[in-house]
């Protein structure tokens, strides 16, 4: 182990971070050794993976200096921002920006953006077919990632941009399990009509980061567009019906009635899953579930994932 490459991993203690920790944790003879970032190494999810046997150091996005430092003597470093946390697509782009410098200061040898499209590109500002939001943007939670690209492929860097798809966790963790409606039946809200919804569970996303690294120099200054499965919402609805045996409906609203929902980033949300409705054969193709499960041969299908998560989500 003495010899191993030493990746350091940005947002060790969440989601998409801690599932790239656990696997390089796992692979004792993979080659590589983990050094987590956290702004707080005293939080218990900071704890138990010191005990897990990371080298957990204390590091802020928001400070540059504090990433150069928490980068150097790693070979390549994972990185990623969390709209949610803030709502400001400027401080992602700003925490983009110091990742970027920090890993060329640093001298890393690869790193790995988790990003997504700038819609943008896509739908203008001027299209009215959706709203502008912040004046800017028309999903922000996209096209600031999307935007911040920029700076990970100028660095110099060897860099992948990592394209992620919805995290299935979103069940759990944002409130988007099925619901009561005033029918009284169960149903899971979506305006995706009927199209496809690429998802993939939130630890694979750190597995197949985990194998972009041990692919060595395959996968550098390139895009790798990830997913565990392609699914309808009605296909949603019935393996939920199927493995809690209760009907749960798909409840296929307009983006507008969803954009007007009564909770923080329902706008943007809504015209995220316009922009993949309406985009769908770009937005599917592109996450290719076979080239995923090479990066990661552990892939879960939602069904395996909802099964193995069946008693965090309330039915």
């Amino acid at each position: 182990m003495e010899n191993s490459k030493i990746i350091a991993v940005v947002g060790a203690t969440g989601l998409q971070g801690g599932g790239l920790v656990r696997a390089i944790l796992n692979d004792p003879e993979g080659g590589f050794k983990v050094r987590a970032l956290t702004r707080n190494p005293s939080s218990d999810k900071a704890k138990e993976l010191k005990k897990l046997g990371a080298e957990v150091v204390e590091a802020d996005i928001d400070n540059k200096d504090s990433v150069v430092r928490a980068f150097k003597g790693a070979y390549g470093a994972f990185c990623m921002t969390n709209f949610w946390e803030h709502f400001s697509p400027e401080k992602e782009l700003e925490q983009a920006k110091n990742m970027a410098e920090a890993g060329k200061e640093a001298g890393l040898k690869h790193v790995i953006w988790s990003t997504l499209e700038d819609t943008r590109k896509w739908i203008p500002l001027d299209d009215d077919r959706m709203p502008t939001l912040m004046e800017k943007y028309k999903v922000p939670h996209f096209d600031a990632k999307g935007e911040a690209d920029e700076y990970f492929t100028a660095s110099k860097v060897p860099y992948t941009l990592l394209f992620t798809s919805f995290y299935w966790d979103n069940f759990i963790n944002f409130g988007m399990g099925p619901q009561k409606g005033e029918d009284g039946e169960l149903a899971i809200t979506f305006p995706m009509d009927k199209k496809e919804l690429p998802g993939i569970a939130a630890e694979d996303i750190g597995k197949c980061a985990y194998g972009i690294f041990k692919a060595g120099d395959t996968y550098k200054n390139k895009i790798v567009a990830i997913a565990g499965e392609h699914l309808t919402g009605k296909e949603m609805a019935d393996i939920f019906s199927e493995v809690y045996g209760k009907k749960v409906k798909y409840n296929a609203v307009e983006p507008e009635v969803y954009r007007n929902f009564d909770f923080p980033g329902a706008d943007d949300l809504g015209n995220m899953f316009q922009f993949k409705a309406e985009f769908e054969e770009y937005f599917c193709t592109i996450r290719n579930i076979d080239a995923t499960k090479k990066l990661n041969p552990e892939l879960l299908n939602f069904r395996q994932w909802l099964e193995q998560n069946k008693s965090k989500i309330e039915v």
